[in-house]
């Protein structure tokens, strides 16, 4: 039986993040092998992190990168605010990043990408085990264009292009990529703010129009408006309405006296070329994801026993 040294156990401490006992068990198990130790402790943490699976994540961060002519969003998420200000977090959802922009938006495909020796997937657990919460890539999204930029805005960021929110806006262009850039951060920025629901009507989910149409038609049936106002109202309405919520319609919140089209359109003098918005896509953390209120006090009851 080999002996177990207080150096032995600050090495796998500072490789693998884990516990003190834990490391200590692990060499004791593996008789002092450092690799073997290091396995031991993976194995221990991927345990450790299915326990944690069932728990709520709708924390953490977005990272957003772009180069040239592509861009990734991804969101990966947390239990709580706090971890996204752990480096190792930070440090994760980067790589993750760089890994979408590399092999693309499918998550299952993220998740088997190796960096180094292990797979993002790997990374995650052994983040869960050494952090103590439940970590998911949720989502991810790629842009790209044949000609022109990708450009990306962060919202709350906590360290470059990872924060509560992240925007990328494509633009094809034959213009000079700074101002085209620019153009793009100023959109990025415009997206992160006026939440559109798609670049123009054509966009929209059919479902989403059906219901702004059906509203719009009962609120004047009860005013008891004859159907054929009714029909010219409603679409009188839908053009407001589709002011509101498609981009390229939506009042410019950097001059708002111009179109997002009308700014893009002026834009094609200073950038040298005619300018089109090919997509963007705008995630904000932990939209759509039904967060888990809980009663402190029945927690602190039922930890001590009382009811």
């Amino acid at each position: 039986m080999a002996t177990i040294t207080a150096a032995m156990v600050k090495d796998l401490r500072e490789s693998t993040g884990a516990g003190m006992m834990d490391c200590k068990a692990a060499l004791t198990e593996n008789d002092g092998n450092m690799e073997a130790a290091q396995d031991w402790l993976r194995k221990k943490g991927l345990s450790k992190a299915a326990k944690k699976s069932g728990r709520v994540a709708a924390e953490g961060l977005i990272g957003a990168l772009t180069k040239g002519t592509k861009g990734v969003v991804v969101e990966v998420n947390s239990e709580t605010d706090f971890v996204a200000r752990n480096g190792q977090f930070q440090g994760l959802v980067k790589m993750i990043a760089q890994v979408a922009f590399d092999v693309g938006a499918d998550v299952e495909k993220i998740k088997a990408a190796k960096v180094g020796d292990v797979t993002i997937e790997t990374a995650i657990n052994d983040a869960i085990a050494t952090i103590g919460e439940n970590m998911t890539l949720r989502r991810a999204a790629q842009l790209e264009v044949s000609q022109g930029v990708v450009s990306h805005y962060v919202h709350g960021a906590v360290i470059e292009g990872a924060g509560k929110m992240g925007v990328i806006v494509a633009l094809e262009s034959p213009g000079k990529a700074d101002e085209l850039a620019a153009l793009g951060r100023q959109i990025a920025m415009h997206v992160a703010a006026a939440n559109p629901l798609a670049l123009d009507p054509s966009g929209l989910d059919p479902a989403v129009v059906k219901r702004e149409k059906d509203v719009l038609a009962d609120k004047y049936r009860q005013q008891g408006k004859p159907e054929n106002v009714i029909e010219k109202i409603v679409e009188s309405g839908l053009k407001t309405y589709y002011k509101e919520v498609c981009l390229l319609e939506q009042a410019f919140i950097h001059d708002t006296g111009k179109s997002v089209a009308q700014a893009v359109k002026e834009a094609e003098g200073k950038v040298g070329g005619a300018v089109k918005i090919a997509g963007f896509v705008r995630y904000a953390l932990g939209e759509g994801i039904e967060k888990q209120e809980s009663d402190f006090a029945a927690e602190v009851a039922a930890a001590s026993g009382k009811k």
